[in-house]
């Protein structure tokens, strides 16, 4: 493909992934996210489905380039939506941490308003004991962790010169746990949803078919790796 038509597409990639943090400002803006029966729930799996939704989406690149070689060109953009599946997962978390922890944010703007930016670390302490108690009791806020800091390190590795520093091998092995941190993610999802509730299902097929096309493409590459033929003992 030209330059010029990778700009563009990137530059559209760009605008449909922050779309739905468009909305959602747009949804509390004018006044539909108050109307809300919990605003902080709806915002909770709001973050937490495009997370998903993107991540699925950086994974099936590899696999549709398999199959239609005509759009090798999309693994250009993997890494971009990556990060975007990233900075979703961020925003989860921190509507934890701002919203359903107790995090007085307003408070801590109006001392940074003020000058005394101390106010931010106040607030952080009043709300870092029960923090703590939410990770020790809670296993879905455990599994929920672990799959931010898989991204973190897969989001902090992703420039090309950290790749070129590491390796490309070593590389490739660190960004495989992409998979894990999906598996994370949908774990996360039915834990944290109510005994019953099926809503994480559909994410968790797409995920199932993500990973079994892998598996697919891994064992097929074996079985047409020709098997080495054992040379003969020289005559004497």
């Amino acid at each position: 493909m030209s330059k010029r038509a990778i700009i563009l597409l990137k530059v559209l990639i760009h605008l449909l992934c922050l779309a739905p943090i468009a909305w959602l400002w747009h949804f509390f803006t004018s006044g539909g996210l108050a109307l809300n029966a919990d605003p902080v729930n709806y915002i909770t799996h709001f973050t937490g489905d495009w997370t998903l939704y993107l991540l699925f989406t950086s994974l099936a690149i590899t696999p549709i380039r398999r199959l239609a070689t005509s759009l090798g060109f999309l693994i250009r953009f993997r890494r971009l939506i990556g990060l975007y599946a990233f900075f979703y997962a961020t925003l989860h978390l921190a509507t934890y941490i701002f919203l359903f922890s107790g995090y007085d944010l307003q408070t801590a703007l109006t001392g940074l308003r003020s000058g005394h930016p101390g106010e931010l670390v106040t607030q952080w302490k009043l709300i870092w004991p029960r923090m703590v108690d939410d990770v020790l009791k809670r296993r879905f806020i455990q599994v929920g962790l672990f799959a931010w800091l898989l991204l973190l390190a897969l989001a902090c590795t992703s420039p090309a010169f950290i790749m070129r520093a590491m390796g490309g091998k070593n590389w490739q092995r660190l960004h495989r746990l992409v998979y894990l941190a999906a598996i994370a993610g949908i774990v996360h999802f039915w834990w944290l949803v109510k005994k019953g509730n099926n809503a994480p299902w559909k994410d968790t097929a797409v995920l199932t078919i993500l990973l079994l096309a892998r598996v697919a493409y891994t064992a097929l590459k074996r079985l047409k790796k020709p098997t080495p033929i054992p040379a003969r003992p020289s005559s004497v």
